[in-house]
């Protein structure tokens, strides 16, 4: 078993609540107030049209983005996570993260480690990078792959440090049959200890889900 699974079995249950999270990021531009409350181990799903603030949702939950207003509340066993300590038990994943390309894939992962403070990143970055099934271009440059195999790393970098909450944004996006199979048993393998939130409209992603929000753009964010 790879050392992030185990880390996500030995896991204190994780739970994210939300009053009325906000955010602007101009006129008519941003989300709207949404409040829920999801506790693992559990998959939710948050739906919505282009534009409602799926991605933006999912940055305030990784603590990426500080909401305008309203407070978003990630506990692990009862006890609450500070915003700046979310990474330790966060893994996010998203068509937009970038990678180094003078740094071959592995050497990405590693440099995440490090900042991680993990305690053996190269166990941790090889478990990962097989994880996804990457581990033969684990001396390749991002550059040289694929959308679909970018997002396959995209993801082993949200696996990396073995989180109790992954976030994923559009998982499955540019992935063919294989890469959805894939994204599929990992969701499934992390859903036993942990918590999944999938972001996407795509329903192929979505209907897993036990919990799902459905985002209404300048209306109310509403249970499904």
């Amino acid at each position: 078993m790879s050392v992030a699974l185990r880390s996500v079995a030995g896991a204190e249950r994780p739970s994210i609540t939300a009053q009325g999270v906000w955010h602007r990021y101009g006129p008519g531009r941003g989300l709207e107030p949404v409040s829920f409350a999801w506790c693992g181990p559990s998959v939710a799903a948050v739906t919505g049209a282009n534009g409602s603030g799926k991605s933006t949702l999912l940055k305030v939950l990784a603590g990426l983005v500080a909401p305008s207003g309203g407070t978003a509340t990630l506990s692990i066993g009862g006890s609450v996570v500070p915003n700046r300590a979310r990474r330790r038990c966060v893994g996010y994943a998203s068509p937009d993260l970038m990678f180094y390309d003078e740094l071959s894939c592995a050497e990405n992962l590693a440099f995440a480690g490090e900042a991680l403070g993990l305690r053996d990143v190269r166990r941790a970055f090889t478990a990962a990078l097989d994880q996804v099934g990457l581990g033969r271009v684990a001396e390749d440059r991002p550059g040289a792959l694929s959308s679909g195999m970018l997002q396959r790393l995209r993801l082993a970098l949200a696996l990396l440090h073995g989180p109790a909450v992954l976030l994923l944004d559009e998982p499955t996006s540019h992935m063919d049959d294989e890469g959805r199979d894939l994204v599929a048993r990992v969701v499934e393998r992390h859903r036993r200890a942990g918590l999944v939130v999938i972001a996407s409209n795509d329903e192929r992603e979505w209907r897993i889900a036990e919990q799902r929000i459905e985002l209404r753009g300048r209306g109310l964010g509403g249970a499904a």
